[in-house]
């Protein structure tokens, strides 16, 4: 590749849900990006038509990632590949530890190898379980799914290395985000998906309260964590606001025209779910500038309008 002197940013998962917005964001900045996917879970009709792509499996030898490193110049990395569907979890638990844990052990191998200046490391809230009031960095762990145990040996992993080897990681734990683009069966493309056909609404804990982050807020506040975050240190990012499952049902109702009629399916209900998240964003703000801009029923309006342009399909349905 020709040598510039434009700064070149990797963003592993970058063809997945919140991967790509933030290869949107940074494009939107100028900077040079390379996404590295093996679209398994993700989709090139994500991916900014001004980024480079590699197909990379992030559970291969890791050498191989060094090399794409290398052979692009790359300075910084955000780390989001993962499997992250927990409902998946109880039915794969290998399959998430070999990916969200020995995959991540991958990555920031190939980091160290390539010198990368910079990486972030999403990690999940779900690492808390469940809570009362605001959570904050120091928020004891106690993770509820087999998903969230083997994003927690990720996050702890990252500290170690940090510690260990001086690999410059920030930890990103990411509240629960939402938005065009989702590449799951998640709870508001779910609602969405059922109240395009009827009134009626299949869904399981209704009580749950989650805080929701609309993810164009999201891929901005962590490109500009990059910048500014410290390596070694753990930040927490949400919108500091909670929504019950059944109260979102019904503001998209009303955003469809539609009266949702809610039944719950037993097969919908985890066997160890998390009734509670809610974010202290107290540290990042102390770091960044941004701040979440877009109000959850702007936020809603947005995605069911990217699932009618869409066809009513998501990235799920490939």
């Amino acid at each position: 590749m020709p040598e510039t002197n434009q700064e070149k940013i990797a963003v592993v998962g970058g063809a997945g849900f919140i991967g790509s917005h933030i290869v949107d964001k940074l494009i939107d900045k100028k900077k040079e990006v390379l996404v590295i996917d093996n679209l398994v879970s993700g989709s090139k009709k994500n991916i900014n038509q001004k980024a480079e792509f590699e197909h990379f499996d992030i559970t291969e030898d890791w050498k191989k990632l060094t090399a794409i490193f290398e052979q692009y110049q790359i300075s910084k990395v955000f780390h989001l590949a993962a499997e992250p569907y927990i409902p998946e979890c109880y039915d794969f638990p290998e399959k998430f530890f070999q990916v969200n844990a020995n995959g991540t052990l991958n990555v920031l191998l190939a980091c160290q190898e390539a010198k990368i200046e910079k990486i972030v490391y999403y990690s999940t809230s779900e690492v808390y379980g469940t809570g009362k009031g605001l959570m904050d960095e120091s928020f004891p762990i106690s993770p509820q799914s087999t998903y969230a145990v083997s994003k927690l040996a990720g996050d702890r992993l990252a500290f170690t290395l940090f510690k260990e080897h001086q690999i410059p990681i920030i930890i990103l734990r990411q509240f629960n985000c939402y938005g065009p683009r989702e590449t799951h069966e998640y709870i508001i493309p779910e609602i969405i998906s059922q109240l395009a056909e009827s009134d009626k609404l299949k869904l399981g804990n209704i009580k749950a309260q989650r805080d929701f982050l609309y993810v164009e807020d999201a891929a901005e506040m962590v490109v500009e964590l990059m910048e500014k975050g410290a390596s070694g240190e753990v930040y927490n990012l949400g919108s500091g606001k909670t929504y019950a499952i059944d109260l979102i049902a019904y503001k998209i109702g009303i955003l469809m025209g539609k009266q949702p009629i809610i039944e719950i399916d037993q097969k919908r209900l985890r066997p160890f779910d998390v009734s509670y998240l809610k974010c202290d964003n107290s540290k990042i703000f102390k770091v960044i500038e941004s701040r979440p801009k877009t109000e959850i029923d702007e936020g809603l309006r947005n995605t069911i309008n990217w699932f009618y342009q869409n066809g009513k399909k998501w990235g799920f349905e490939k």
